[in-house]
């Protein structure tokens, strides 16, 4: 069985507006929604545990996850203070006979069925891979700088991949990598970052450059024009 967490338990302090990123309303229906349905879409996924902030469980379950109507939804979790703590929170909520689980922001709701499934299948067909992370190569120049914003170097962009959701990983793995990292107080940026310090092996699968979070307010108007586009062409 597949399961997916999707994390959406974070404060969203830069986002700045009442209800914070995950309920901001997009085409009609917040973006959690949105996010939810592509996983209930998805054949690969078998269940799906949402993770909200600690103090919104009930909010979250009313206004995002309910409409959603998504019956592969098996909890609705609090999270924790980080988003490592979130993601273990999720975890925890697995039930028993999870092979592979997909970590997923909860604002990012253009991903599709299809990217999830091609991140699963990646991964169940290589037996050394620990996890594959959906993004795409770096496409602009990258400069590395100072606390003043002085440019120390621009490193060669041929090797360098922005990281996306859905992170797809063997459940032991994970699992494996979370309880060290909270033993040794590791945060990370992302979950790719826990397996890979625990010594696993992770895989880039390319993704659609679209595939976007909505971190500030007008993301939100970008994310609306590109679900319309797509939906107009056929593809949800």
């Amino acid at each position: 069985m597949n399961a997916a967490i999707i994390a959406a338990g974070g404060t969203g302090e830069r986002f700045g507006e009442p209800g914070g990123k995950q309920l901001a309303t997009v085409s009609g229906e917040p973006v959690l929604t949105r996010t939810i349905r592509a996983f209930e879409a998805c054949g690969a996924v078998d269940a799906i545990v949402v993770v909200t902030h600690p103090e919104r469980v009930e909010e979250y379950r009313g206004s995002a996850v309910t409409p959603a109507a998504a019956s592969k939804v098996i909890a609705v979790v609090a999270g924790g203070v980080t988003r490592r703590a979130s993601v273990a929170a999720g975890l925890d909520a697995l039930p028993d006979g999870i092979a592979y689980v997909a970590v997923h922001d909860g604002a990012r709701a253009a991903i599709t069925p299809r990217t999830i499934t091609e991140a699963f299948a990646r991964l169940a067909s290589n037996l050394a891979l620990d996890g594959v992370v959906v993004g795409h190569p770096a496409l602009d120049t990258i400069k590395r700088v100072d606390a003043e914003g002085r440019i120390l170097d621009t490193p060669d962009r041929s090797g360098l991949w922005v990281a996306q959701t859905p992170q797809v990983f063997r459940l032991d793995a994970l699992r494996r990598a979370h309880a060290r990292a909270a033993s040794e107080g590791f945060e990370g940026t992302d979950d790719a970052s826990l397996v890979e310090r625990d010594g696993g092996a992770v895989a880039m699968v390319e993704g659609p450059r679209w595939n976007m979070k909505v971190t500030v307010p007008e993301d939100v108007a970008v994310l609306e024009a590109l679900l319309a586009s797509r939906e107009a062409e056929g593809e949800r």
